[in-house]
C-alpha cells in the first residue's frame, strides 16, 4: 500500500472532496511533490545526512515559516527520532531568534540595486551551539539565508557548510530539502485557505 500523500495529510484533504478533485487535476504535480518528500524525508540511504539531521533542519525551516500544520509535523517528526528529541528546545529558541520577514539582501550594482533590503543576518546563539554540535550550526544558518536573503548567498557560505563538515553531495541534499520545505509550506497554507474559503 502505498504512503498516504504528504500535503493531502498536512492539508486535511479528504478522499472524494473538492479539494482532493482540485488536486488530481495536476496528478504529475502531486506525485512529483510525494516523491520528493520521500526522496528526502524517507530515503533508501540517508548518505551522510542523517535522518535526525534533515527532520531537524525541517523542524527549524518551517518554524521560520510561522507556526502551521507542517511546523508540527517536523517538529514530531524530529521528537519521535532517537537523536532528535533533544534538539526540540533549542530549535524552538533558535526560530525565535531567527523570526523575522524576507526575502531582504542586496543584489550586485545596477538596476535593480533600488530593491536592496536591509534584515537579519542570523547566527545560531553561543549558548546553543554545543547542543546543536557543528553541522547543524552552519545548516541553521545557511538554512536562514536561503530562506530570507537567498540573494546574498556566496561560494564563502557553501565554504562554512564544507568546513563544518558537510559534503558537497549533502549540501546538494540540503538545499533541495530546504528549497522543498518553502514550496510545501506555501502548498498547504494556499489548499488550507481553499479548504476555509469552501466550508
Amino acid at each position: 500500500m502505498a504512503p498516504k500523500d504528504i500535503i493531502d495529510t498536512l492539508a486535511g484533504i479528504e478522499p472524494g472532496s473538492t479539494l482532493d478533485a482540485i488536486r488530481a487535476r495536476r496528478l504529475q504535480a502531486r506525485e512529483n511533490a510525494q516523491k520528493s518528500y520521500l526522496s528526502l524525508f524517507e530515503p533508501i540511504d540517508a548518505g551522510d545526512f542523517s535522518l535526525a539531521e534533515r527532520a531537524a533542519v525541517a523542524a527549524f525551516v518551517t518554524g521560520l515559516h510561522g507556526e502551521s500544520p507542517v511546523a508540527a509535523f517536523y517538529r514530531e517528526k524530529l521528537a519521535a527520532n532517537a537523536d532528535g528529541a533533544a534538539l526540540i528546545e533549542p530549535i524552538q529558541v533558535e526560530i525565535a531568534r531567527g523570526k523575522t520577514s524576507g526575502p531582504y539582501g542586496a543584489f550586485p550594482a545596477g538596476p535593480l540595486s533600488v530593491e536592496n533590503k536591509a534584515g537579519l543576518i542570523y547566527r545560531v546563539s553561543a549558548e546553543r551551539k554545543p547542543q546543536l554540535g557543528a553541522r547543524l550550526v552552519a545548516a541553521f544558518e545557511h538554512a536562514h539565508l536561503l530562506v530570507f536573503r537567498p540573494r546574498d548567498a556566496a561560494s564563502a557560505d557553501m565554504k562554512a557548510l564544507l568546513a563544518a563538515g558537510w559534503s558537497t553531495t549533502g549540501i546538494v541534499t540540503f538545499s533541495q530539502l530546504v528549497a522543498f520545505l518553502s514550496f510545501q509550506v506555501r502548498v498547504v497554507s494556499g489548499l488550507r485557505t481553499l479548504a476555509a474559503a469552501s466550508a
